[in-house]
C-alpha cells in the first residue's frame, strides 16, 4: 500500500497518482487504438475507452 504523497506541504491521496498513471496509460493505448481503427470494432468507442480506463485503474489499484 502506498502512502500519501507530500507535494508542497499538501497531502495527496495515492488514488490521485493511480488515476494519473491510468490516464497516461490510456493515452498510449489511444494511440494504438487509432492505429488499429478501434472505432470500427465497437458500437460506442468513447464508452469502450471509458470502460478500459476503469479496468486499467482497477488493475493499478489492485496490483500496486
Amino acid at each position: 500500500m502506498r502512502y500519501e504523497l507530500d507535494i508542497g506541504g499538501i497531502l495527496v491521496s495515492p488514488f490521485v497518482a493511480y488515476a494519473g498513471s491510468a490516464f497516461l496509460i490510456m493515452i498510449v493505448l489511444r494511440i494504438g487504438f487509432a492505429r488499429i481503427r478501434f472505432g470500427r470494432y465497437v458500437a460506442n468507442p468513447p464508452l469502450a475507452e471509458a470502460g478500459l480506463y476503469i479496468c486499467v485503474l482497477a488493475l493499478l489499484v489492485a496490483f500496486l
